[in-house]
């Protein structure tokens, strides 16, 4: 369930509170407080291998890519947004206009990384946030992938956002960001297209501009941590063919088509499709015109989306069967599969339902979302996602107690479950579900990562 084009393009309030650096709760001896918040003498991976020190860009094969918003921007940040994206409603840093559900731990970052809010510590100390616009605070975030052992990452790019020349540029900012963290934690990287709220009559044109700009201008393709396939880049486009998004199927093909076939060579890509849940019934969340059937078929590699759809195991083994019906009927298509995988899900504060809708359980959800996707032949799996609070969907490393968590706030932190996690836990998780994924840990349905 991505967001609504509502919720995409934040609204920012000319009557926001102007902010500045400082440094967050760090110990009062000057040490590293990451201990404290994470917890000390941490568990490991059982008989987990010794990671890559550089990911392989050369396949889709084989890889877990998280996906990366990287749309959270603060005031302070530099970016010509100069506001409080995707944090906070209204421009105004304060608990009631929270749109997040997960609070970072921010334990680690430095003074120079961290905005001020309005909100407060249990200690009184103020509570601040990041800004992907900072280019230490992505490098950073690389880091914990790299010591995790993660692949990398499918960075969002919402192509309704970026016709706003601010956005623009402070996207491309956070996709220099990306790429350098790429580059310096030899991790991978790509694409990804959100066509959530697009004008339906300049989809093609828009996207196929914009793909121009990343490759010609920013020349993220040419970057030797940018992800290939079969000789060419990778790059995901989400969003065709949903009952609730944008385009027409003859549209769709023709984008497809020019991606993959027609466009001057270095423009034509692997092309990922996040695509519904539904694709291959046309109903549900896919729409119901029998031409979108060779639409989605016509991508390289079908990813359909389940975020929110499995709320235990019982769901997430039922669901086996479509993962088998889904693979068949791609394998006969000569396409291959990519699955998507998710550890939880929550937008109380987004959209005002139930918190903690769809309980972790201390990972369990995720890794048996894992455990059936692999068992079922996936080769390749997508993780929703690495930074995604808004929706609860969040891997990197999270407040683990309320005592980490500002006051007055309502955010579900990593204990609600009534397990005591680490910090770190989730990227842990996640380093152990891609080698899994790669064939070096056991399958196993029983997840293999203590805290």
């Amino acid at each position: 369930m991505k967001l609504p084009f509502t919720s995409v393009v934040p609204v920012l309030l000319v009557s926001a509170i102007a902010g500045g650096c400082g440094a967050d709760r760090a110990a009062s001896d000057g040490t590293d407080s990451t201990a404290a918040a994470t917890g000390a003498g941490r568990g490991e991976t059982a008989g987990a291998p010794a990671f890559a020190a550089v990911v392989d860009a050369t396949s889709l094969e084989h890889k877990m890519l998280f996906g990366y918003q990287g749309w959270f921007l603060g005031h302070g940040d530099g970016s010509p947004v100069s506001g409080w994206a995707h944090w906070f409603r209204n421009d105004a840093p304060i608990a009631a206009n929270l749109t997040i559900d997960m609070w970072p731990d921010t334990s680690e970052l430095g003074a120079d990384e961290l905005l001020p809010t309005e909100l407060a510590y249990p200690d009184g100390s103020v509570a601040r946030l990041y800004s992907a616009y900072n280019p230490k605070t992505v490098a950073r975030h690389f880091a914990w992938m790299k010591q995790a052992g993660i692949d990398g990452v499918a960075l969002q790019r919402f192509l309704s956002e970026v016709q706003d020349p601010r956005f623009f540029a402070a996207r491309n900012q956070v996709t220099r960001n990306v790429q350098a963290g790429a580059e310096a934690e030899g991790r991978v990287f790509a694409i990804e297209y959100d066509v959530t709220g697009v004008d339906e009559a300049h989809l093609v044109e828009w996207l196929e501009a914009d793909w121009k700009h990343l490759v010609d201008t920013l020349k993220v393709t040419a970057s030797p941590r940018y992800l290939k396939d079969g000789g060419k880049p990778v790059l995901y486009l989400w969003g065709l063919g949903f009952s609730d998004r944008p385009g027409t199927p003859a549209g769709a093909a023709a984008l497809i088509d020019w991606l993959t076939k027609s466009a001057d060579p270095k423009y034509r890509v692997t092309l990922v499709g996040g695509i519904p849940e539904n694709w291959r019934t046309l109903d549900g969340d896919s729409k119901k015109d029998p031409d979108w059937a060779p639409v989605y078929r016509s991508f390289d590699v079908l990813s359909p989306w389940t975020v929110g759809r499995l709320h235990d195991d019982a769901e997430a083994d039922a669901y086996r069967a479509t993962l088998a019906a889904d693979l068949a009927a791609v394998t006969a298509a000569g396409k291959r599969y990519m699955p998507v995988v998710f550890p939880g899900f929550s937008w109380h504060n987004l959209h005002g339902d139930a918190s903690n809708q769809i309980p972790r359980r201390g990972g369990e959800l995720y890794w048996r979302q894992v455990w059936n996707a692999v068992g079922a032949g996936a080769t390749m799996l997508k993780t929703a996602m690495f930074d995604e609070v808004d929706e609860g969907t969040a891997m990197f490393k999270l407040a683990p107690t309320a005592a980490q968590l500002p006051t007055g706030a309502s955010l579900v932190p990593l204990d609600a479950d009534g397990r005591a996690l680490p910090s770190d836990f989730y990227l842990r998780v996640g380093g152990a579900a891609t080698a899994l994924l790669r064939g070096d840990l056991p399958m196993t349905p029983a997840l293999p990562v203590a805290p």
